[in-house]
């Protein structure tokens, strides 16, 4: 490890910029007068737009005696972290000023969560990986209980803070175990002592699956998933709603630099667990929400399907896997922000509702809105031309390419039982007569926005798909140079 050097914060400029104003940020929030939520939330927006510029703008280099890393797969998932983060932004302003829970922390707490997640992006040291991990997680477990009225939302921050303890419990003692065996922390000399003495070293595999497992629960796969339904319905809707953005993107990033990185020696045992944990994924998630009444539950188990298949193309173990992991997260991010803008456009009578029975008789009291929720609808079962079904299809490539044959087979199967679960909510939308008046008509133009632009790249992504798959496979290849 070198000493400091200044150039140290070029390399890393927008991650100090962002913990600089946002510790500028919150001395300003606290010491007015009189709290002003909207002007804390749209100069949180502002500071976000401002670090996606520096992002996109940012160059390869290493930083802080190697424990940082800026190359071109940081750069487009720092991206899509921030993007998903400032949209989570826009779309929680009128809900919370609604239901009385505008508290000028949120915005806050957002982009402290948002400078872990481009930490944990371009960690390439244990040390740094763990510091932005827990950075990211912290701000999670206030906002999952940030409304302290609520027995729900008070049970869901308890339950995600027991359990991801838990989880740092496991990181750290598989770190340590890493650390013990190799006598370093930094991913390159990991990567360097592993060379052609991973199968000779059990102390390390043990390591490596105690980090998994901790990784695995940031993502909700199973068997780590038990967090995620109880949380993601417990907690505010937009916290749900930011929890399914970009925590997610940030985590399946860490995890593929980790195992395509240090671990790319042990691939041979790593690829195993990857491949039983993607595969209890996609029969979780596809089976469990069948029976799901509450379209938040449904959402959660939803999400625990689709880090499944994100991880078909990281058990490939090769740039086209890399690369369709990289589409498929960008695609479900969008997916995801545009299906959170209708439950949080779920209300009735000026109070917000979750049963997906409360969706019915949409299509003809609200048919632009219905006609949104269709398209996000059949883009998440992978229905063409829709980006979801591009996004599954980019990873089963790669698994086939891979040999992952049995891996892809279960992966197309789940895929059509989960059409099921999507394909009755456009039904209940279309063909249900509603039992009671239907929901309001939304007036949140932030949410009209943001719900108008997901429906759109959703349905285009066929038209103009190049500037993501480039910009993907440029990503792909800078971690596995």
């Amino acid at each position: 490890m070198t000493a400091f050097n200044p150039q140290d914060l070029i390399v890393a400029m927008p991650e100090t910029r962002l913990a600089v104003l946002s510790l500028l940020l919150l001395l300003m929030a606290v010491s007015a007068k009189k709290e002003n939520y909207r002007l804390v939330s749209r100069l949180a927006v502002a500071i976000l737009a401002f670090v996606g510029v520096l992002v996109a703008l940012s160059h390869s280099g290493s930083a802080f005696g190697g424990m940082f890393i800026s190359d071109k797969f940081s750069i487009y998932m720092k991206l899509v972290a921030v993007t998903g983060s400032a949209v989570s932004l826009v779309m929680a302003t009128k809900y919370l000023e609604r239901e009385n829970a505008a508290r000028i922390e949120y915005p806050v707490l957002i982009l402290f969560a948002t400078l872990g997640m481009m930490l944990m992006i371009s960690a390439d040291s244990l040390i740094t990986l763990y510091m932005g991990l827990e950075l990211q997680s912290l701000p999670l477990y206030v906002l999952a209980a940030i409304r302290r009225d609520s027995v729900r939302s008070t049970e869901a921050g308890l339950k995600y803070f027991v359990l991801g303890a838990l989880s740092s419990g496991l990181f750290l003692y598989g770190a340590s175990l890493l650390y013990g065996y190799t006598g370093s922390v930094d991913f390159p000399q990991i990567a360097a002592l592993l060379q052609g003495h991973a199968a000779s070293m059990p102390g390390m595999v043990t390591g490596m699956v105690l980090v998994l497992a901790a990784l695995a629960f940031k993502i909700s796969a199973v068997p780590f998933h038990m967090w995620a339904p109880d949380v993601y319905e417990g907690a505010p809707t937009p916290v749900t709603a930011f929890f399914a953005i970009a925590p997610k993107v940030a985590a399946i990033a860490l995890l593929t630099r980790l195992l395509e990185g240090p671990f790319w020696d042990m691939t041979q045992q790593w690829q195993q667990v990857i491949v039983v944990i993607s595969i209890a994924s996609m029969l979780l998630g596809g089976v469990a929400a069948v029976a799901q009444k509450n379209i938040k539950r449904l959402l959660a188990y939803s999400s625990i399907g689709h880090m499944g298949y994100a991880l078909v193309g990281l058990a490939a173990a090769s740039v086209a896997g890399v690369q369709a992991v990289i589409i498929y997260m960008t695609i479900y991010a969008v997916m995801s922000a545009g299906t959170f803008c209708v439950v949080l456009m779920m209300k009735k009578d000026g109070k917000m509702v979750e049963e997906i029975a409360d969706l019915s008789g949409l299509g003809k009291s609200q048919p632009p809105l219905a006609f949104c929720m269709a398209v996000l609808m059949f883009s998440m079962a992978g229905i063409p031309p829709m980006a979801g079904f591009f996004g599954k299809l980019f990873v089963f490539q790669a698994a086939v390419a891979a040999g992952l044959y049995t891996l892809a087979v279960i992966g197309v199967l789940t895929s059509v039982v989960a059409a099921y679960y999507y394909i009755r909510i456009i039904k209940v939308m279309y063909f249900e007569e509603p039992k009671a008046a239907g929901i309001d008509a939304a007036q949140d133009n932030g949410l009209n926005f943001v719900l108008a632009a997901a429906t759109v790249a959703v349905m285009l992504f066929i038209v103009v798909p190049a500037p993501v798959l480039e910009s993907a496979h440029a990503a792909a290849q800078s971690l596995l140079q």
